[in-house]
């Protein structure tokens, strides 16, 4: 599952940090076990259930957010230098795990991607933060998965949630 994850989402080897790398690769898996997926199941799995039909799998929409997370990441700091404080690492897993809690809030029925029964209660940001629970995921990590949606429109965001929330909202945009 492990080497799958790093072929078809190369964005992990973004995390130079590599405890942390091994922790945010932990959580994909145990996403991926709880949610009874495999790799092949994301390539075909729609990013969002709010657009249908939704042209944009799971795998593509997370390596959009890191990419656009870490471009502009990358320009805030060429103009702005010290200004602007990014921790890079927390930046990246925030954008590999925005997401993950979609793998426990879809199944697939009948060939269709729906709500699971958790995911009827419980959305993706939440159930994202629980799944981190209990693998020492830094709070800024687990505040960015929190703050990336409508849930954390009332918090106070870090530049890297800041960064995320808009870079996630971005690439929905576009297929919206």
């Amino acid at each position: 599952m492990r080497e799958d994850l790093l072929k078809y989402i190369p964005e992990f080897d973004l995390i130079k940090d590599l405890d942390l790398k091994e922790k945010v690769l932990k959580v994909w898996e145990i996403a991926l076990t709880n949610g009874g997926w495999e790799m092949k199941d994301l390539q075909r799995m729609p990013f969002t259930l709010l657009i249908d039909p939704c042209p944009c799998n799971m795998i593509e929409h997370i390596r959009g957010v890191v990419s656009v997370s870490a471009s502009a990441a990358e320009a805030l700091q060429s103009i702005y230098k010290d200004k602007v404080k990014i921790n890079k690492n927390y930046l990246v897993a925030g954008a590999l795990l925005h997401d993950i809690g979609k793998l426990v809030e879809y199944r697939e029925k009948n060939g269709k991607f729906i709500p699971s029964n958790l995911g009827k209660l419980v959305r993706h940001p939440i159930s994202g933060v629980g799944l981190c629970y209990g693998l020492d995921i830094p709070p800024e990590v687990i505040h960015i998965i929190a703050s990336h949606s409508w849930e954390g429109d009332r918090s106070q965001r870090t530049p890297e949630a800041i960064i995320v929330h808009h870079a996630d909202f971005t690439n929905f945009e576009q297929f919206k």
